[in-house]
Parts: structure tokens; sequence; C-alpha cells
């Protein structure tokens, strides 16, 4: 099956006879709207008659009151009912968010002296002026070939490492 190409001309009659059709539809349903909402009034909100002693249009204008206070209410009742469900959305945005997890970027490798370590970590007002390298160099690993059963003897393992700490005191 091959398919042929529509000609532009054909694809802009068709385009603008779709348009043509859209466009009355809108217009119809503008009507349709007007239509409805006359209706729509005339079924719930009746003309009032203001033919009468005053006695009477007072008591119209409390009824029209008593019908604001009720829209008032179903109006609140309404937006309250939006404002939670609004809530209710941004609490779930939110789960959707924590359960999706938040993706974190690679962390990229620099290289950065220690002095400027030191700075960056306790910042400027607090320079260290002691040259690591120096003392790195004083602590030299020491090789102890032990054998296999003095290693399980955690004590002297313990009296080790309290005499590498002392001599990080010491320097």
């Amino acid at each position: 099956m091959s398919e042929k190409k529509m000609t532009s001309s054909r694809r802009h009659t068709l385009k603008s006879l779709i348009l043509q059709i859209a466009a009355n539809w809108i217009e119809q349903e503008k009507k349709e709207l007007v239509i409805a909402k006359e209706t729509y009034m005339n079924e719930n909100c009746p003309k009032p008659s203001l033919s009468g002693d005053q006695a009477t249009l007072m008591e119209t204008c409390k009824k029209l009151h008593a019908l604001l206070d009720k829209v008032d209410e179903e109006r609140y009742d309404m937006e309250a009912k939006v404002a939670k469900t609004d809530k209710e959305i941004d609490d779930l945005k939110i789960k959707v968010i924590d359960l999706a997890g938040v993706k974190k970027p690679a962390l990229k490798k620099v290289r950065m002296s220690a002095d400027a370590m030191l700075k960056a970590l306790l910042g400027t007002k607090h320079t260290v002026n002691m040259e690591l390298r120096s003392n790195l160099k004083q602590v030299k690993k020491e090789v102890k070939e032990e054998p296999a059963e003095a290693v399980g003897d955690w004590r002297k393992n313990i009296e080790d490492k309290a005499d590498r700490k002392k001599m990080f005191e010491a320097s």
C-alpha cells in the first residue's frame, strides 16, 4: 500500500473546512449556554413583584437576604471542600516526590590542598598555619610481622593504638 501525500492546497482547504465547522459549533454552544442561563434564572429566580405596600416589599427583601445567606453558606462549604482537596493534592504530590526519590548529581573529584580544605571547613577567620605534610612525614607506618596467634590478642592491639595516639599528641 503506497500512501500518497496530500497536496498542500487540498490540505489547506480541509483545514479551513474543519475550522469553519469548529467555529459554527462554538457559536452554537454559546447560544445554548445563553438559553440555559435564561431557563435556569426563570426557574430558580422568579421576578419579584414590586406591587404592593411597604410591608410586602420588606418581606420580599427578607426572603432575598435569606436566599443570599443560604448561597453564601453553600459557597463557603464549597470553598472549604476545595481547600481541603487542594491540600490533599499537595500532600500526595509530596508523597510522590518522596517515593520517587531525589536524584543527586554525581560528585566531581576536586583536587584541593590541605590548607584550602581547612580554610573551607573552618572558615577564613580560623586559618591554620601548620604544614600537614611535614607532620605526616613524621608519622611512619610501622611494619610488624607477628605470628597468627598474636593477632588474636586484643589487649596488645589497644596498647599499640595508644602508642600511636601518643605519637600524634607529642608532635
